[in-house]
């Protein structure tokens, strides 16, 4: 086996099943169609996969086009141990439910620290969101 630089070494997984972690936390699973020289990936029968706890489920995207510099992760999917995953797949309405409660209760967690904080007489530096745009 050859030894290629760069995303060149990529080529051999075209057409392989591969999850995908992207810098915003999302998560993608699909078939590698095509990269090239800056790691821009396009995948094919695209997946959003959505975590909560043990459950999962799948929001199905079709072709993806993800630009190479939000790439964090990208590995192929081993298909003989894909299905022993001890998680529960649920359907999408289910999923998104529960991933609306789990935002809720992180959200409540970090008013009240910001309220602890405020009476201690301490200011956390606020980081803005993407909402504000």
């Amino acid at each position: 086996m050859n030894y290629m630089p760069g995303t060149a070494s990529l080529i051999e997984d075209i057409d392989k099943k591969h999850l995908v972690i992207l810098r915003d936390g999302r998560t993608l699973i699909g078939y590698l169609r095509s990269i090239d020289q800056f790691a821009n990936l396009v995948l094919h029968q695209t997946l959003e996969r959505i975590h909560v706890g043990k459950k999962y489920g799948d929001i199905p995207r079709g072709i993806f086009v993800v630009r190479g510099e939000n790439v964090v992760l990208l590995g192929e999917i081993d298909l003989d141990k894909e299905s022993m995953s001890s998680l529960q797949q649920v359907t999408i309405e289910k999923i998104l439910e529960e991933l609306r409660a789990e935002q809720e209760v992180r959200n409540k967690a970090e008013r009240l620290k910001i309220r602890v904080f405020k009476q201690r007489g301490l200011v956390l530096p606020h980081v803005d969101t993407l909402d504000d745009y």
